[in-house]
């Protein structure tokens, strides 16, 4: 559907730009962890490429897509090599970072969508594997790297949510046949926004009122 908005090679760009980013904190988290250089490369491509990974087995998009391009598996190594020799000055710009990582949560969550809803399923599953495919990298990377995933913790500006939302904008358009260039674009922009709105003014999701009221206790 996307490829009949835009130029293949226009989203093949935006689609590399988004791995690159994704791969650059999934090695980030690795050096943290004092991964060896294998573990970078393999936090990285997971990262990058989890959430579209999982997403073109559910829909039955085979051989996937990250085994089709090669661009798609070399974006990450290139993240990882970056990251290990020159991951002190990568982690100065860490804002920048997550800017652009802001951003492939806006692009991915709208591809995602799309191509599920291309592959026949219903706009309530597509937009579900839009969010999956937004924030699967992500997950898979924190179980990797033995932490509970970030959009599940309570400390953690919201992630999912932003996705959540573009997703459905797009599922929206989808429906009531208004998906175009713009609309597509301002579904990716409102998640980009939210996600960084959400950095800036830490919002996060409301946890049980049982749980706040121990924390308070335990004080």
């Amino acid at each position: 559907m996307l490829q009949q908005l835009f130029s293949p090679s226009v989203l093949h760009v935006l689609d590399l730009i988004g791995i690159f980013v994704f791969a650059i904190s999934g090695a980030l988290l690795a050096v943290r962890k004092n991964f060896d250089v294998f573990g970078i490369a393999v936090l990285a491509e997971v990262t990058a490429l989890g959430g579209g990974l999982f997403r073109d087995l559910v829909i039955g998009a085979v051989p996937p897509a990250a085994f089709t391009d090669l661009g798609y598996f070399l974006t990450p190594l290139i993240a990882t090599v970056l990251v290990f020799f020159l991951h002190p000055h990568v982690e100065r710009i860490q804002a920048a970072v997550n800017v652009f990582d802001a951003a492939g949560l806006g692009l991915f969550c709208v591809v995602g969508t799309t191509k599920a809803y291309d592959f026949g399923l219903g706009l309530t599953a597509s937009a579900c594997l839009g969010l999956a495919t937004a924030v699967g990298g992500g997950v898979l990377r924190d179980v990797l790297a033995n932490e509970v995933p970030s959009l599940l913790r309570w400390d953690r500006d919201l992630y999912a949510v932003p996705a959540i939302v573009g997703a459905t904008m797009v599922a929206l358009c989808i429906r009531y046949d208004a998906l175009n260039p713009v609309t597509s674009s301002s579904a990716a922009v409102t998640a980009f926004v939210l996600r960084l709105l959400a950095m800036r003014y830490h919002w996060r999701a409301p946890r049980a009122w049982h749980r706040r009221s121990t924390v308070r206790e335990e004080e």
